[in-house]
């Protein structure tokens, strides 16, 4: 019985794939129909020793294979907020990495797929474009506290708006002039004007600005007036 040779090349051994000129490392070595064949990078086909050669014995061309390790920012589910679009909220829904090669530069860039949380629009942004409000885990209850903020916030305007403009009329009538100290009014308009100045720094509803500038006109009349009844 005529002995089998020993396979050329061993498991461990780094050879080239001649046909396509990439690098890979012997995994597995296996008789099959009389020779040997191998099992490169625990891949599914098999090659023949004619198809490989040792990375150290090989002349032409190599293709590098590349190993690309991307960080993601931000994962399905998370709350974030897009450059642009306010105080919109996002969830993200999908992401994707597009990889460019020129001759003399690359870079990947991350897309993430949003849905806002109010209309459910679709956008796409990358990113920089991005900031993180609520992680996947805690954005549901971010959510709802925020929907119970905005409705504390407009049942308080609803009740607050016509309150201060009733008390703005009262303060022009000449029976309440009468009746009011100038000073006391003073004092009570400029709180009222920090009061609604606090709410416009917190929620920039232009409502609470429109009467911060009633209140500033009010004040600058009665200042007026008074300046005048001394002359």
């Amino acid at each position: 019985m005529e002995k089998r040779k020993k396979p050329k090349y061993k498991i461990g051994d780094t050879v080239v794939i001649t046909m396509y000129g990439t690098v890979g490392k012997v995994t597995d070595v296996k008789w099959l129909d009389e020779k040997y064949v191998y099992e490169v990078n625990k891949s599914e086909g098999l090659y023949v020793e004619a198809a490989l050669q040792l990375l150290s014995e090989y002349e032409g061309n190599v293709m590098e294979q590349e190993q690309i390790d991307i960080e993601y920012k931000y994962f399905f589910g998370d709350l974030v907020q897009v450059s642009g679009y306010g105080s919109d909220l996002f969830k993200v829904v999908g992401f994707r990495t597009e990889i460019w090669r020129y001759k003399e530069d690359a870079w990947e860039d991350v897309i993430y797929e949003l849905s806002r949380v109010s209309d459910g629009e679709w956008l796409e942004a990358g990113e920089e474009e991005l900031t993180l409000v609520a992680d996947a885990e805690s954005a549901e209850t971010f959510i709802q506290k925020l929907g119970l903020l905005y409705l504390i916030n407009k049942q308080q305007k609803a009740l607050q708006l016509p309150k201060l403009q009733n008390m703005l009329r009262k303060a022009e009538a000449e029976e309440i002039a009468r009746k009011m100290e100038k000073k006391q009014l003073i004092d009570h308009l400029l709180d009222m004007y920090n009061d609604y100045r606090i709410l416009y720094e917190l929620f920039h509803d232009q409502e609470y600005y429109h009467v911060m500038k009633v209140i500033l006109r009010k004040l600058e009349t009665m200042v007026n007036n008074d300046g005048k009844s001394h002359v």
